[in-house]
Parts: C-alpha cells; sequence; structure tokens
C-alpha cells in the first residue's frame, strides 16, 4: 500500500475536473450513517484514478491509533481492491470531507462506518456504470480487485469505467456493506510505521520547506501578567534575526536559523517587563479551592428507590490537573502568498482551528488552508492549535516566506491546556446481602474542553493581540457522553441513582481536553469503590461485579480478561496483590476490563506494577492488532498517571516546566502487558481508544488495596502518599 499521497498528485487526477472541487460541510442528513450524514458526497471519501489508483479521503487525522491503516482495509473490502492500491490524504481543509476533531473515541464509529457505506455504494455505482457499458443485467456482475467481471469472462477496469472523473453522486446509504472480510479482521502493518521506524522526515517536526525561517515566542512569566516595557533593539540587532514581532503583548522573533531565534527570545525576555499576576490556590489547595468556588449544579440522573438500606458507604476520590505530557513540543509552519495562508499543523482539529484562525486573522473562509502532518502523540487539545495560530501571525509579518514556530519543553509544559483537577464524593446504601440498591455521586470539576471550536480566543495568541479576543465562557457538554460526567453513571444495575455534576467555569490554569475527559477519574472511583463493597461483603471483586451487571458482553469481557490473567489461580506472595475493574467507556463505546498484578513496599512507599491484562469488546474488529496497540497504550499511559503526575503551580505560576518537575512512566517501570481481543464481526464499530483509561486507576488502587490494605483514593500514588496512607493505617490499626 503507498503512503500518503501528495496534494499535487491529487489535483493533478482527471484534469480540471478535481481542480474545480471544494469540500465544504453540506446540511445534515439524519439517515445517512456516520460521518456520510454531513459529507454525503461520494467523491468527499473516494477517487478513482483512470489509472486504477484509488485515493481515500477523510477528515480524521493519525495520532498514532492506526486509523488510517483501519479506514484504508474498510475500503480495500468494500471497493474490492487491493490495499497497494490506495494512497491516502487526510486532515487537509482544502481537500478532505469535514468530519470534525480527531477524539471522542469516534474515528471508526463515525469515519469508519461512512467509508464503509461510501465504499460499498460506490461499488455499487461501478457496477451499474459497467451494467451499461456490457449491456447486460448488474445483478450478472461480480467485482474482483479493482475489476467488474460478467459471466462470458468480459471484464471491465475500476479505472476504465470512470476514467478519473468524478462520480458525482450522493450517498443513499441504502447499499449493505459486502460482510466480506479479506483486510478486515486482520493485522496488516500500519501505514505509517515503516517511515518512523526507519527515521524518515514523517513528521512535522521534520518538515524543512526551502526558505524557512525560524520563530520563537516571548512567553509572559505567569498567567494573566500583562507586558509593561519592551526594547527590542538588542535582539534585533543579534546574528540571523529577520524581525521582531509585536502585537500587545505577543511578542516573537523570526530568525534565519532556529537556534538563532531560541538565543535572541532569551535577549528579548530579559528586556521585557510585565505585570504581576493574580494570585490564586495551588496544587495542594486546589480541591478545596474546587468546592468552595461559585459552581452550576447539574442532575444528569436521578432514579430514586425506596428499600431501607442495611449500611451506607460513603468515599471521597480526588485527580489533580494533568498534562499531555508530548514528548516533542508543538510545532507549526505557516505561509502567507498571494493573499493565503496555508499552515502544516499536527492538531487534531483542523477544520475548527482554521476557522479560529480565521476570525483572528479577519480573513475570508477560503483565505486558510491548514494541512495536518503527524506530530509527537497527545490524545487531547495540547499546544498544537496555538502553534498553527502563531504560524499564521507570522506569516502575515513575513510574506512570502514559510515560518516555523517550534515551542521550547518549557513552553509546552507551562502554557498547554492541561486535563481538568476533579473531586468524586460516593455514597452507596447496601442491603443486607451487601449489593448497591442505591448510589449517589457529587463530582466536582472545571470545564474539559476548549478546544478551537472556529472561535478565536480558544487560541492563546489571539488573548495577547493588541485587539485581543477574549475567552469564551466555559460550556456545559451535554451530559452524561462528553464533558466532566463522562462515565459518572455507573454501567452497573443499581436501583436507585443520583448523580450530579457541581461544573466550576472558573480555573487557576488553563484546561482543556485530555484523553477520557472526566471518565479517567470517575471510573477511577466508582470501581474503587466496587472493590471496597466486594470486600466488605465477603465477596471475589469479580463476583460482585457480575451480580450487578445485566449486560451480557460486559459480563463477558470482565469473565475473559479475569480468565486470561488467572485470576482464580493467583499465587498470594508477601507484598503482591491483584486488582480489578471495568467499564464500558462512555456507556456506550467499548467495553474494557483491566487485571493488575502489583508489588508494595510501604517503607519505601513503592509501588511496581507486575503484570497487566485488559480485555476488550470494540464491536467488529477492522485491526486487532492496532486495537491491542490502543488499549495498551492508553492502560501504560494511565499508569503514569495514576502513580506519577501532577501540574504543580502556585502564586499564578506553573512549576511543572520541565520533565524533572512532571515525571512520567520510564520504559523500565511499563509492566508487560496482555490484551484479550472480543471480536463481533456482525456487530457495530465501538469507539476504544480511551477505553482503558478508566479502568486503570481502578485496577491499579484495588491491587495495592490487595498487597497493602492501604485504600488510596488521590491520584498520583507516590511514594510520599504511600507512605502517609501507611502511617495513617498503622496509628489507626
Amino acid at each position: 500500500m503507498s503512503g500518503t499521497l501528495s496534494r499535487r498528485a491529487l489535483l493533478s487526477v482527471g484534469g480540471g475536473l478535481l481542480l474545480a472541487f471544494r469540500l465544504r460541510a453540506a446540511e445534515p442528513e439524519k439517515t445517512l450513517p456516520g460521518s456520510l450524514a454531513t459529507n454525503p458526497e461520494l467523491d468527499a471519501w473516494i477517487r478513482i484514478a483512470a489509472t486504477g489508483a484509488v485515493t481515500l479521503l477523510t477528515g480524521k487525522v493519525e495520532l498514532g491509533q492506526g486509523v488510517l491503516t483501519a479506514l484504508a482495509q474498510i475500503l480495500a473490502d468494500e471497493l474490492d481492491i487491493d490495499l497497494e492500491a490506495i494512497s491516502v490524504i487526510s486532515g487537509d481543509t482544502a481537500l478532505s470531507p469535514n468530519e470534525g476533531p480527531t477524539a471522542g473515541s469516534l474515528s471508526m464509529p463515525s469515519s469508519g462506518t461512512a467509508m464503509r457505506f461510501a465504499a460499498a455504494e460506490t461499488r455499487q455505482v461501478l457496477i451499474e456504470l459497467a451494467a451499461m457499458r456490457l449491456g447486460v443485467a448488474g445483478s450478472t456482475l461480480r467485482t474482483e480487485r479493482g475489476l467488474v467481471i460478467a459471466e462470458d469472462g468480459a471484464r471491465l477496469s475500476y479505472g476504465d469505467l470512470l476514467g478519473g472523473k468524478a462520480l458525482r453522486r450522493r450517498a443513499t446509504g441504502s447499499v449493505p456493506p459486502r460482510g466480506e472480510r479479506r483486510h478486515i479482521g486482520s493485522s496488516t502493518p500500519r501505514l505509517d510505521l515503516p517511515a518512523k521506524v526507519t527515521g524518515k522526515p514523517i513528521f512535522l517536526h521534520d518538515y524543512r520547506p526551502t526558505e524557512l525561517a525560524h520563530a520563537r515566542i516571548l512567553r509572559p512569566p505567569a498567567y494573566g501578567a500583562r507586558l509593561l516595557e519592551f526594547d527590542a533593539s538588542a535582539a534585533a540587532a543579534m546574528p540571523g534575526v529577520v524581525k521582531v514581532v509585536r502585537d500587545g503583548d505577543f511578542v516573537a522573533v523570526i530568525a534565519e536559523r532556529e537556534r538563532q531565534a531560541a538565543r535572541a527570545i532569551k535577549v528579548l525576555a530579559k528586556a521585557a517587563h510585565w505585570s504581576a499576576s493574580a494570585v490564586g490556590p495551588s496544587h495542594e489547595t486546589i480541591h478545596d479551592w474546587l468546592k468552595s468556588w461559585p459552581a452550576e449544579d447539574i442532575r444528569i440522573v436521578d432514579k430514586p428507590q425506596t428499600r431501607a438500606a442495611a449500611k451506607v458507604v460513603e468515599a471521597t476520590y480526588r485527580r489533580p490537573f494533568l498534562m499531555h505530557g508530548s514528548i516533542g513540543p508543538s510545532v507549526a509552519v505557516g505561509l502567507f502568498e498571494n493573499g493565503r495562508y496555508t499552515i502544516h499543523t499536527h492538531s487534531q482539529s483542523v477544520f475548527e482551528t482554521a476557522a479560529a484562525i480565521v476570525q483572528m486573522l479577519g480573513v475570508a473562509d477560503g483565505d486558510v488552508r491548514l494541512i495536518h502532518v503527524q506530530g509527537s502523540g497527545c490524545y487531547g487539545h495540547n499546544g498544537a492549535d496555538d502553534a498553527a495560530a502563531e504560524a499564521a501571525l507570522l506569516a502575515r509579518a513575513l510574506p512570502g516566506r514559510p515560518v516555523r514556530v517550534q515551542w521550547s519543553r518549557q513552553d509546552e509544559h507551562v502554557w498547554e491546556p492541561y486535563g481538568s483537577a476533579m473531586q468524586i464524593e460516593l455514597a452507596a446504601s447496601v442491603d443486607t446481602g451487601g449489593d448497591v440498591i442505591d448510589w449517589r455521586c457529587d463530582l466536582w470539576s472545571m470545564p474539559h474542553s476548549s478546544r478551537p471550536g472556529g472561535v478565536a480566543g480558544n487560541l492563546l495568541p489571539a488573548r495577547m493581540l493588541a485587539k485581543p479576543f477574549p475567552l469564551p465562557p466555559a460550556k456545559v457538554i451535554p451530559a452524561p457522553s462528553y464533558g466532566p460526567d463522562r462515565n459518572a453513571i455507573p454501567y452497573y444495575d443499581f436501583a436507585g441513582q443520583r448523580v450530579t455534576t457541581h461544573f466550576v467555569r472558573d480555573s487557576p490554569v488553563r484546561v482543556s481536553s485530555l484523553r477520557s475527559l472526566g471518565a479517567h477519574a470517575n471510573i477511577f472511583a466508582i470501581e474503587s469503590l466496587m472493590d471496597q463493597l466486594a470486600h466488605d461483603a465477603q465477596v471475589d471483586p469479580i463476583a460482585y461485579r457480575l451480580r450487578h451487571l445485566k449486560d451480557p458482553r460486559a459480563s463477558e469481557v470482565l469473565t475473559r480478561t479475569a480468565e486470561a490473567f488467572g485470576w482464580a489461580s493467583f499465587a498470594r506472595l508477601p507484598g503482591r496483590g491483584r486488582g480489578v475493574a471495568f467499564a464500558r467507556y462512555k456507556n456506550l463505546a467499548a467495553y474494557c476490563a483491566v487485571c493488575l498484578e502489583v508489588e508494595v513496599d510501604l517503607v519505601e512507599g513503592a509501588v511496581r506494577v507486575v503484570r497487566a491484562v485488559a480485555g476488550v469488546d470494540a464491536g467488529a474488529v477492522v485491526n486487532p492488532d492496532g486495537l491491542r496497540n490502543q488499549i495498551e497504550g492508553g492502560l501504560l499511559q494511565s499508569l503514569s498517571w495514576s502513580l506519577k503526575e501532577e501540574v504543580r503551580f502556585g502564586g499564578g505560576k506553573v512549576l511543572s516546566d520541565s520533565w524533572a518537575q512532571y515525571p512520567i512512566l520510564s520504559f523500565s517501570e511499563a509492566p508487560p502487558v496482555e490484551v484479550v481481543v472480543i471480536d463481533r464481526p456482525d456487530a457495530l464499530f465501538l469507539g476504544a481508544g480511551e477505553a482503558s483509561q478508566g479502568p486503570t486507576p481502578g485496577a491499579l488502587a484495588n491491587a495495592i488495596f490487595d498487597a497493602s490494605g492501604l485504600r488510596l483514593r488521590a491520584m498520583p500514588f507516590t511514594p510520599a502518599r504511600v507512605r502517609a496512607g501507611a502511617g495513617d493505617q498503622a496509628r489507626k490499626g
């Protein structure tokens, strides 16, 4: 299979017909599946050249999740072609269908479903064209690897039938998928990996167009600081400096070489004087602040019950602010030429970010084009969109030359948007058998999304301009799937449930989307308390969960994960323990269970994860290896969050400005991970990219308890926190 097709090559296919093609989101057609509802033209998804080469177009982008490979597998099976015939264009606002951000584990349910039906219908159109050409009934024709074949052996290639022309057909959604699995269900090697493992310049960080200029941004010393005095003369006179740019509090240096820009920005920083910032809470007081600050109370479920409880068990759980922690800092390359902007970015939301940049620059919609190029992964909203906006501003200041904006490590750590801190208070009422009859949850959280969304004020540089765009008020994302209350409603069958979100619109630090949003903390809390209830009832933790589950697919995932882990035959050793947790992501996507074995040293406070087993049911599985990678990667990232990560801040400043101040899980600390995949070929695609984030800290906390008798309810489970918990336990005991 070929790699990404160049934009120039695509535009040359079929002469001028494709040059006139400009994609815009259409009016929604609710009857069409997946992203076809907003992009109903078949040409938005598939192009067939006269040579028979096929171009797959998608608005989703490759972030390390393997989605482009999976989409190609779907296209190959439904169109009945070889994988090698497919090239891919993704995340180009001038060419790709607008599918919104690549987020929320929606790529397969939305884009994969759309591709499946678009390809099936395109194949049917090709059969109809061949029937007219051959003068036979379409029912007598079959397809095979890019050919339509008649009963008498006559054959026409897809390229012959179209001659490079566009189909100009709107999808109807009425052609069912073929159901044949030549590529779907196999672990096809990912398209993007060969270039990555051989060191080819596939990443945006390696992109070096001719006449490239380099830029660095002058950052304020703290949140809310304003530029008071500024002397650019020394920096402007330094070797290689092309221009010092200022627009309000937005200041940058453009130079011929990256090192020259980095040196000049240090000189510029010494010549800049800023106002003091307001002092707010710190990382040590954030949860008290969170509960005391004005909040909007939103009841997301209220299902009362009247049975009397034998006992009520209460507990409080906490999560700190978390970073995306992208290994490579954010970067973008912008070019302003002939009145139009072209920006290469690793943003997950190219269409929405393009619209926000249009607003920031005050230009026409078609004058800003964003092209996605792979960057370091983040799974959420990090600094990529801000870097793209900065590249646009600096390209405007230096027309005709591409300008590369590279964030420093300190830039990324201090100025990216973080995942919100949360506090969850649970109360479970149980009957005489220990079963839950009533469940109450109160959760406090700040926003979980400030993605650009077409609004300039969500872009960091837009808020710093002389005529600034204000940060828009935080919005409540509809419950229960998408905001702080994601997975706050337990998937278990409890007779009574009441879940309330206390939504705090303000935040002392910048916040936005981080992988799984509120699900990470909510599932941690639910599964920790479920484990405690199981132990109180003297029931095996897996058996306890199974008797509260009605969904047979949930029960199967939990059971098969336990079997693979060897739960029933677990050999107990001093300081060793096992833990389990389960959730269905968003209560409507993939099912995932996690079992962990840990070793705990209460004297040192050390927690070592010995091994991990995860089970997943994501419906129909396109690429088993890709699915395993997502579950394994999510589990390891979640272990890092749960054991190590916490944004430290105070006095209006972020203190976690380096890896030394914000450590993450190392290779030596990563346990072996086994993933059990349950494939359901006839089921719908279920999003799985964030499915293991929530069960992992729950399984970890439960395993720590099993090993040590210590219940940890505040992440991260650092050595200091483990030692403190052990001390408290000893004093009480």
